[in-house]
């Protein structure tokens, strides 16, 4: 499909997205729905880094909560609006990724990943002790009468296919560019595709900044979603757990593997905190990881190509 062709299909998953929210149907599925978009732009955003560039992030949490408290403080500081928000917690947490990257250049395999979750503790200790935002007690926020829309849910519902589709776009985007490429000979080799001239320093800085800029963008609008945020849920460990669950199992190589696997899996825990218990979430990551990796350990997209090759 032509880049003319993507952006078409994004355009029309966007109206469709808007279709849904003038169904006016029960608010439990908008706020679903906002979940498992959600964890399309995690997943995405990740697999930038964790399966484009072979660096394995554990550090989502992070991310994510820096999107969020960002957002915090931009609303106790300034009454900024959302737009304001998601741009904010984007760009601070992409700061804080090419930080990361610059701090990290040395590191490969599992002593980068030890890292990354190193940072993860260091920033929820110093959120916690950061009053202003909240600190250990959490913070509450009073949402605004809502413009334009029904309910907040449908709103947030809306904002989230808007962010999935255009953070879909860009990664697909990358892999079809000599970034792509790049990526791809810097998961395989490192230091062969440094040998052959692959700016490796560069791409690796590139993946680190937009994987944490797309992180921050799906955390930016998570305290309007539960309107209660204290440190422990915004440095959930599902976020790590399922951000790289749900790219293992689509496939990591391609743009469409985190997409199906965030669907999928998404879509099975909330059904099963609404029939089961939401206790149940890390189990089903669990299983169904460990039956990818054994069955399929390219993913489902890895999977189909195999069967077409027969």
């Amino acid at each position: 499909m032509k880049t003319r062709g993507a952006l078409a299909v994004g355009v029309a998953v966007i109206g469709l997205g808007l279709a849904l929210a003038g169904l006016g149907v029960n608010p439990y599925v908008y706020f679903a729905g906002y979940v498992v978009l959600q964890y399309v732009v995690i997943a995405t955003a990740w697999n930038v880094l964790g399966g484009y560039a072979g660096y394995v992030n554990f550090g989502t949490p992070a991310f994510f909560a820096l999107g969020a408290y960002t957002s915090i403080f931009l609303i106790e500081a300034l009454r900024a609006p959302l737009p304001v928000l998601i741009l904010s917690g984007g760009l601070v947490a992409a700061l804080l990724g090419l930080g990361i990257g610059y701090l990290t250049l040395r590191l490969k395999g599992v002593f980068f990943s030890i890292a990354t979750f190193a940072l993860s503790v260091v920033l929820q200790t110093l959120i916690i002790n950061w009053e202003y935002v909240g600190g250990a007690k959490g913070y509450t926020l009073i949402r605004p009468p809502v413009p334009f829309f029904r309910s907040w849910g449908v709103l947030l519902f809306t904002l989230m296919v808007a962010l999935a589709v255009v953070t879909v776009l860009v990664a697909r985007t990358i892999e079809r560019s000599w970034i792509g490429r790049g990526l791809a000979a810097l998961r395989d080799d490192e230091d062969a595709a440094e040998c052959m001239g692959v700016p490796t320093l560069r791409l690796k800085l590139f993946a680190t900044t937009l994987s944490g800029f797309f992180l921050g963008v799906a955390g930016a609008p998570f305290p309007y979603y539960v309107t209660y945020v204290e440190p422990s849920s915004a440095f959930d460990l599902n976020y790590a757990v399922n951000a790289l669950a749900m790219p293992m199992i689509g496939g990591t190589t391609t743009w469409l593997g985190p997409v199906i696997g965030a669907v999928l899996l998404g879509t099975a825990q909330q059904v099963a905190t609404v029939t089961i218990s939401s206790e149940l979430n890390l189990l089903i990551v669990g299983v169904v990881l460990v039956l990818f990796v054994v069955l399929a350990p390219e993913g489902l997209t890895g999977l189909v190509r195999k069967l077409r090759r027969r």
